[in-house]
């Protein structure tokens, strides 16, 4: 992970093969990823929105969610499971991010390994059932988040008002094609853009059974962890921020799946537009002399920037990148990972 080459030379063969067999694929062109690292930035708030209350929804509404749920990942640890999210998408579309040894390629990487030891302890322990639920963290659900990450992202963005061109767009897919496969999803199931990978979730979906209890626990951990991450420690102003978030969410995934995910009841209306014209707003006084103004200068900054700005409390953690493995099929029984 570290470049350390004499101490790879004394690993097993075994580990020394599967470093060996991270060289990129062919179709791998790092040349393609600066457009979409661009976008990313110029969008980075609208980004952060889209992710939190629509993609990590969409991402683990299938019975992948049973596997978290079992482990007590998201369970006990919501905040540092948004916050390492969070951090991962950043570190990816970071200048050069994905180049290796940078921390985007490590974390990519570690999101690999750490699927493979709990794939290992799951199938090991009693509570999962390989009859009736397969491989826990399959390839096929990977396979399907990413398309969620990597799509579905952008579908979600340009309902909030984000600005990118086709060629921002294919050069984002490019970026997260590359991510897919480091983290271990196969080439057969790996969408090669955009078109397809709307195809791959579509189907996705229709192979899932409706959002079980796991799959609600988990997307209500989600919202309710935003609050903590951003730091409110008065109950009333969690509560508020969380409704703000739900109401967000339900404007992106849609009332059914809301529904199904048993949100509470929100209103939705003038969500995305009110997203769409903060979006004009904020290109427009990147782009004039009129942020000048006292009028624009007063506009209520309220939920919309304490939620997009989570982006700035969440991309890094002090302990740096740990690669310590879970020992543990239950997160409170496994040593800090």
């Amino acid at each position: 992970m570290v470049d350390d080459q004499d101490g790879l030379k004394q690993a097993p063969a075994v580990l020394r093969d599967f470093f060996d067999s991270l060289t990129p694929p062919d179709w791998v062109d790092l040349s393609e990823f600066p457009a979409g690292v661009r976008m990313f930035h110029r969008n980075s708030k609208v980004i952060l929105a889209s992710f939190v209350s629509g993609v990590l929804i969409e991402g683990f509404m299938t019975n992948i969610s049973k596997s978290f749920i079992i482990t007590g990942r998201v369970r006990d640890q919501g905040v540092r499971r948004l916050q390492q999210n969070n951090r991962h998408l950043v570190e990816c579309f970071l200048p050069g991010g994905l180049e290796r040894y940078a921390d985007g390629w490590k974390l990519s990487v570690r999101i690999r390994l750490i699927h493979a030891q709990i794939r290992r302890l799951l199938g090991e322990s009693d509570e999962w059932d390989a009859d009736a639920w397969g491989v826990p963290l399959s390839s096929a659900h990977l396979g399907f988040a990413i398309t969620a990450f990597a799509a579905r992202l952008l579908a979600h963005m340009r309902r909030l008002g984000a600005s990118y061109t086709d060629d921002e767009a294919d050069s984002f897919m490019a970026a997260w094609r590359y991510v897919g496969w480091l983290m271990g999803i196969p080439e057969t199931i790996l969408f090669r853009d955009e078109a397809e990978a709307l195809k791959l979730f579509e189907i996705g979906g229709m192979c899932e059974p409706e959002p079980g209890i796991e799959s609600i626990a988990m997307a209500n951990s989600l919202v309710n962890s935003a609050p903590l991450l951003a730091d409110m420690t008065d109950p009333e102003v969690r509560q508020a921020f969380a409704k703000y978030i739900y109401g967000v969410s339900r404007a992106v995934i849609g009332n059914k799946l809301a529904g199904q995910l048993n949100y509470p009841p929100t209103s939705t209306i003038g969500v995305l537009a009110w997203f769409r014209i903060r979006q004009r707003y904020e290109r427009l006084m990147r782009n004039t002399t009129l942020r000048k103004l006292p009028l624009l200068s007063r506009i209520d900054r309220g939920m919309y920037d304490q939620f997009t700005g989570l982006i700035q409390v969440s991309a890094f953690d002090e302990a740096g990148i740990s690669y310590a493995l879970p020992d543990y099929v239950y997160n409170e029984e496994s040593s800090e990972w």
